[in-house]
């Protein structure tokens, strides 16, 4: 795990705006931050080796591509041994319409956000993932009404 102490004031800006724009060209990030695009790459270079930056992707607007649907799910599981967690765990991240997953405290154990495309793709995803599982007590659906703010970015 990387100290935050590891960080200094151009490593935080040049995170900062890789997370705007991962397209940005070293020059371009140099010429906001007064370093050189070689400067600038070393150093996103050492971020990417020491786990700071994790990957790079790009982010596709769910209704472009007919996932029209938004879905908070709240999962509470009858068992939550170390085995059963990590088959849910599991089976959560191979699921193409589950888009996060969180375990967390409260009246649910698993918190997840699913996309789909209508009602029947989401029926769909219950009985894969929800009713085919004997470990799952019950759960709760909240439909979406509007995507107001979706953040991919971390306060750095």
């Amino acid at each position: 795990m990387v100290d935050d102490a590891e960080l200094d004031e151009f490593d935080r800006e040049i995170l900062r705006r890789v997370q705007i724009d991962a397209r940005a060209t070293g020059e371009e990030i140099g010429a906001a931050v007064h370093l050189s695009a070689a400067a600038v790459q070393r150093r996103i270079k050492r971020l990417r080796q020491i786990g700071v930056i994790t990957g790079e992707v790009a982010m596709v607007d769910p209704l472009a591509v007919g996932q029209t649907m938004s879905f908070i799910v709240g999962v509470e599981l009858e068992r939550e041994r170390a085995d059963m967690l990590g088959a849910f765990r599991a089976a959560a991240r191979a699921d193409p319409n589950v888009q996060q997953c969180y375990y967390v405290t409260g009246s649910a154990d698993f918190i997840l956000i699913v996309l789909a495309k209508d009602m029947a793709d989401y029926e769909a995803f219950t009985r894969r993932l929800l009713f085919d599982n004997a470990n799952i007590r019950r759960f709760t659906t909240s439909v979406v009404m509007s995507r107001d703010k979706v953040g991919h970015t971390v306060p750095v």
